[in-house]
């Protein structure tokens, strides 16, 4: 007698369902495992905890840590001081480069507080009851470079530190902006060299 085969279509059947039986199986174990590595012991974010005496997770940096590769052994180029002092020179030579890109840097950062020749009359100080000292007054005339990067990098009063929002060249080439609107606005006669001084006086003859 002749054994019977199975039909083909009841074969076919048989594997489709043996492949979604094993996938929504292995589904399960990959959902298991998830749920497993979600839900492991850990902090959340700002998360109170007992086990520091500030209750802070969240662990501020051992002092002193530098990133990698922000390592700069120039306290001039990075503090602004030198030998604890506030320093009287830039970190690098002033170029008219330097002097553009201070000017950009200054017209983004600090012109709606100071204004913009620097006496203090930008949209933020004339909005409101924010006082914002003028450049132009005799102390700050007379204070060293050195304290006008300090004050961009750390801050002064209600001030916030500059020092995540722009580099330290960056910061110099402001300072270095800010001295020059300083001199433009406290220049006399004397302070030009022969050849400018015959340069202005020829033009403002030509204007009249």
């Amino acid at each position: 007698m002749a054994k019977m085969q199975e039909p083909r279509h009841h074969r076919s059947f048989s594997i489709t369902r043996l492949i979604r039986y094993g996938w929504v199986a292995l589904s399960l174990l990959l959902v298991a495992c998830h749920v497993d590595m979600y839900d492991q012991p850990r902090y959340e974010p700002y998360e109170y905890s007992a086990f520091f005496a500030d209750g802070r997770s969240s662990r501020p940096p051992i002092p002193n840590t530098v990133a990698v590769g922000q390592f700069q052994d120039d306290p001039h180029f990075l503090t602004g001081m030198i030998d604890d002092q506030f320093a009287t020179t830039l970190p690098f030579p002033l170029t008219a480069d330097v002097m553009e890109r201070g000017r950009q840097q200054y017209n983004a950062f600090c012109m709606s507080c100071h204004g913009l020749v620097g006496d203090g009359d930008g949209l933020i100080a004339q909005r409101g009851p924010l006082v914002v000292t003028s450049f132009h007054s005799e102390r700050l005339r007379n204070v060293e470079v050195g304290y006008i990067f300090d004050v961009i990098t750390n801050g002064l009063g209600r001030m916030y530190s500059h020092a995540a929002r722009i580099p330290p060249e960056d910061r110099w080439a402001i300072t270095a902006y800010v001295r020059a609107l300083q001199l433009s606005q406290d220049a006399t006669l004397d302070d030009l060299s022969p050849e400018e001084r015959e340069r202005l006086v020829g033009t403002e003859s030509e204007e009249q």
